[in-house]
Formats: structure tokens, C-alpha cells, sequence
């Protein structure tokens, strides 16, 4: 694999929350460029897995821009559900990524399943894909995960997306609540990256 450091990496996202904790995770060394800069639109991710989309678009922005690309997919799946929404967790926002609509999708689809689900410790867990593809057309990708429930009503304003629906196992707050130091210790995004870094 990949010997040299890498230097230059493209941030393959439009999602503004995900480039920011991404920025925060990758070493200082390392100059990130965002797609953004390049106008580039991102690719229908039609995997089946979070990996597969994951890879999806590392490939898909490292060929168009000809540079090492660094890719995320991730969501959040919920036991009750049937692992939903899984690796359609954006989509359930709707076109515009709307996660407050998400997250009353996802207590209008519970309350379906069981009306008294809020007496109930629902588990879910947030899962991460964290790719690299390198200019030689070489690719990695590692899975990260955090177990946890859901909070029975958003509570806190940090992070993005189902951050604040979302208790990890053995914490009191949702990501929402907790200071971005704080979750980025434990949460997918960071397990995942854990395991990527050696080949930065």
C-alpha cells in the first residue's frame, strides 16, 4: 500500500457537518482540500453496504480530481427498525438533508412499531466507512462503530445530524449535548479512524 505520507487529501463530502469533524481527526501535516473547490456534484451512492458507499466516492472524486481522496458513509441504525434507516440515514431528510425531519420520521416509524417504546430502552448504533483512495487507484476502507439508544426527544445542539437523538452506551447526554472533544473520543467516526490512520 501506500509508503510515502500523504501530504494533499481531498475530503470527498458536501456534507459540511461531516468535513469539519473530519478535519478535526486528520494529523496537522496534512493539507485537506474539500470538493467543493472543484464544483464537483456527488455520485449516486447505490451500494448496498455503508462500505460500498463509502468506496463509492473516494473512487468516484480521487478519478475526477486525480488526487488521494478521503471518503465517509455513515448512519445510524436502530434496532426496532430493522437496522433503518441504515444507509439511507440522509435520505430520510428528504433532498435538502433535513435531519429535524429525519429524526420525526424516525419517532413517527418507532411509535408504528410500538406505541409504548418510549418506557423502552430503543438500541441503536451509529456505524462509519472511512475510505482512502490513493492516485495509484489502490483503496482501503475500515468500519467504525458506537453502540448506544435513542433519546426520547432531541436534547442539544452540537454535531449534526442524529447527533442529538443518539446515547452512547454507558453516557448520560446524546452526541448533541456533548462538547465536539468530548464525542470525538468515542464516537464512530473516531473508531473508524482509528483504525485508518496508518495509512496516512
Amino acid at each position: 500500500m501506500q509508503k510515502k505520507k500523504i501530504t494533499n487529501l481531498l475530503i470527498g463530502t458536501n456534507n459540511k457537518g461531516k468535513l469539519r469533524e473530519i478535519k478535526a481527526l486528520l494529523p496537522k501535516y496534512i493539507k485537506i482540500s474539500s470538493v467543493s473547490k472543484y464544483k464537483i456534484k456527488s455520485p449516486q451512492e447505490n451500494g448496498n453496504s455503508f462500505k460500498e458507499n463509502s468506496l463509492i466516492k473516494s473512487k468516484y472524486f480521487s478519478k475526477k480530481t486525480k488526487t488521494t481522496c478521503f471518503a465517509d458513509d455513515s448512519g445510524l441504525e436502530i434496532n426496532l427498525l430493522n437496522k433503518k434507516p441504515g444507509i439511507y440515514s440522509a435520505r430520510w431528510g428528504g433532498k435538502n438533508n433535513d435531519f429535524d425531519k429525519a429524526i420525526k420520521k424516525i419517532y413517527r416509524e418507532l411509535d408504528k412499531k410500538d406505541k409504548k417504546w418510549k418506557n423502552k430502552k430503543i438500541k441503536a448504533r451509529f456505524v462509519c466507512a472511512l475510505s482512502i483512495c490513493f492516485i495509484d487507484k489502490k483503496s482501503i476502507c475500515v468500519i467504525g462503530k458506537v453502540d448506544g439508544y435513542l433519546s426520547t426527544k432531541p436534547k442539544g445542539k452540537n454535531g449534526f445530524g442524529y447527533d442529538p437523538i443518539f446515547i452512547p452506551k454507558n453516557q448520560k447526554k446524546t452526541f448533541g449535548e456533548m462538547k465536539p472533544s468530548q464525542k470525538y473520543k468515542i464516537d464512530h467516526r473516531s473508531q473508524a479512524f482509528k483504525k485508518i490512520k496508518r495509512f496516512l
